[in-house]
C-alpha cells in the first residue's frame, strides 16, 4: 500500500537547524526541544487574539493571519526549536466538504457520523480542497504556513520578525541556535483517529463502534481507512509544499488497539498516510521532510509505528523512554531517533521536581541514536509559560537563557 518516494533528509546536515539534525539520526550540539500544543491554550497572547478574532477554532485554524500568529507565539516566548503550525486534525475533514465543529469542553463533533457501508461510499467523491470553500480553505492553510516561515526564515532568508520587541526577538534567535532559521513542522491525525471520529461523531473511551466497523466489514473500513489515509496524507504534504521542514502524524487513538489488529488493519493505512507525506518536498529545504509518528498508549506498537515508514517516533508518558528506545532498535531500516516523553503532568509540579525530571529524560534520550524532548502529549492549558521557558534553558543547557525565563515575558515584552 506504500508508495516510493525520495529520502527525507537530503538537506546539507551542517547547516540545519538542531531538529532537523536529529530527526535525521545526527546528534547536534544541543539536544532539540519542542512542544505538542505548544501554540495556543496556554498563553495569554493566544487567548486574547482569540477573544479579539471572535472566531471558532476551525476558523482561526483557516485565517492566514492569525494561524500564523498563533503559530510563531510560543518560538518568541519559549524558545523552542521549531514552531508547530497551528491547525486541527479536524480541518482536512472540512476541507473535504464534512460538517464538523469542535465543541469547547467536547472536542469534534460530526453532524453525520459514517457508520454503515453506503456511508463510507460516499466519501470517495470527497478530496481534500475540492470544491470552491474547500480549495479556499486549503490555500489559507498554505498561505498560513507561508506567512509563518517568512519570520522563522529559511537557509536563505535568515528570520526574524519585523515590528517585533527585544523579548520575542530574543525568543526568535534563542530558537535557532547556531543555525539562521527555525523550522516549522507540519502535521495531521493517523487515519485511525479520523476514522473513530467520523464513526463514532465525537471523541470516545472505547472506538467501540469504529473497532466494530474493522471486523464485521473489512471491505467498508478498507475504503474508510484508505480515503482517511489519502485526506490526511495530502494535508500534510499541502503544508509541507508550502514551507513545512518536518511534520508528525498523530495518532491519538491507537492505543485502544491489539497489536494484531494495529498492525493488520490499521498500520498499513498509516504507511500510505506517510508515504504520501514524504513524495512533498519542502522549498525551504529542497528535500522531503523528516517524518515523525506519535501515538498515544502506545508501548505495545511502537515497533510497527517505526516500521510504517516514519524517520523518527514519538514516545508517549505512558512509556518508559529507556524501554522504547530499546524496542524501537532494528525496528526499521537504519536507526530511529526518539521523540518525548515527560509528563505534562510535571510542568505544574515544583521546579525542584520538574528540573531532576528533565534531566532524567535527557540521561534516557542519549541512548537514542537522536532525542529530541517534548512531552508525551499535548501542554496543559493552565501551565504557567514561564515554566515552559525554564525547561527550554534547562534542555539547552543555557544559564543565560533561564535568566530570560525567569524574569519573565512581562518584563521586557
Amino acid at each position: 500500500m506504500t508508495d516510493s518516494a525520495p529520502n527525507s533528509g537530503e538537506f546539507a546536515a551542517d547547516v540545519a537547524p538542531a531538529l532537523l539534525r536529529a530527526l535525521t539520526g545526527a546528534r547536534p550540539e544541543r539536544t532539540p526541544v519542542w512542544f505538542m500544543r505548544q501554540a495556543g491554550r496556554s498563553l495569554p497572547e493566544y487567548r486574547a487574539l482569540r477573544d479579539r478574532a471572535g472566531l471558532s477554532m476551525l476558523d482561526v485554524c483557516l485565517d492566514p493571519a492569525l494561524a500564523a500568529e498563533i503559530t510563531l507565539q510560543p518560538v518568541r516566548r519559549h524558545g523552542v526549536d521549531a514552531a508547530v503550525f497551528f491547525s486541527d486534525i479536524m480541518v482536512p475533514l472540512r476541507l473535504a466538504g464534512l460538517a464538523v465543529r469542535i465543541e469547547p469542553g467536547l472536542g469534534p463533533v460530526l453532524d453525520e457520523p459514517v457508520r454503515t457501508p453506503a456511508d463510507v461510499a460516499r466519501l470517495p467523491a470527497r478530496r481534500y480542497g475540492e470544491g470552491e470553500a474547500g480549495g479556499a480553505g486549503a490555500r489559507a492553510v498554505e498561505a498560513g504556513v507561508r506567512a509563518a516561515c517568512a519570520e522563522l526564515g529559511t537557509p536563505t532568508a535568515p528570520g526574524g520578525g519585523a515590528n517585533l520587541g527585544e523579548r520575542p526577538l530574543a525568543g526568535l534567535a534563542a530558537s535557532r541556535g547556531s543555525a539562521s532559521w527555525t523550522p516549522l513542522i507540519g502535521f495531521g491525525g493517523a487515519p485511525f483517529t479520523l476514522a473513530a471520529y467520523l464513526v463514532e461523531g465525537r471523541a470516545s473511551r472505547d472506538h467501540l463502534a469504529a473497532r466494530t466497523l474493522m471486523h464485521a466489514d473489512p471491505g467498508a473500513w478498507d475504503a474508510l481507512m484508505t480515503w482517511c489515509a489519502r485526506l490526511t496524507g495530502d494535508f500534510i504534504a499541502a503544508q509541507v509544499r508550502a514551507g513545512a521542514s518536518a511534520a508528525q502524524l498523530f495518532d491519538s487513538w491507537a492505543g485502544s488497539l491489539s497489536p494484531a489488529d494495529y498492525r493488520a488493519r490499521v498500520a498499513p493505512y498509516s504507511a500510505l498516510a506517510l508515504s504520501i507525506a514524504r513524495r512533498a518536498v519542502s522549498p525551504t529545504t529542497g528535500a522531503p521532510a523528516p517524518l515523525i509518528h506519535f501515538g498515544t498508549g502506545t508501548a505495545r506498537l511502537l515497533a510497527d509505528m517505526r516500521a510504517a515508514g516514519a524517520d523518527a517516533v514519538g514516545v508517549d508518558d505512558r512509556t518508559d523512554l529507556a524501554e522504547a528506545i530499546a524496542v524501537l532498535d532494528g525496528a526499521g531500516p537504519g536507526p530511529c531517533p526518539v521523540q518525548g516523553n515527560l509528563d505534562p503532568a510535571l510542568l505544574a509540579a515544583p521546579w525542584e521536581v520538574l528540573a531532576p525530571a528533565v534531566d532524567a529524560c535527557l540521561e534516557a534520550g542519549r541512548a537514542a541514536p537522536a532525542h529530541v524532548v517534548n512531552l508525551g502529549h499535548g501542554v496543559p492549558p493552565t501551565t504557567d509559560p514561564d515554566v515552559l521557558t525554564r525547561l527550554v534553558a534547562r534542555v539547552h543547557g543555557s544559564a543565560d537563557w533561564e535568566a530570560t525565563a525567569l524574569a519573565g515575558w512581562e518584563a521586557a515584552a
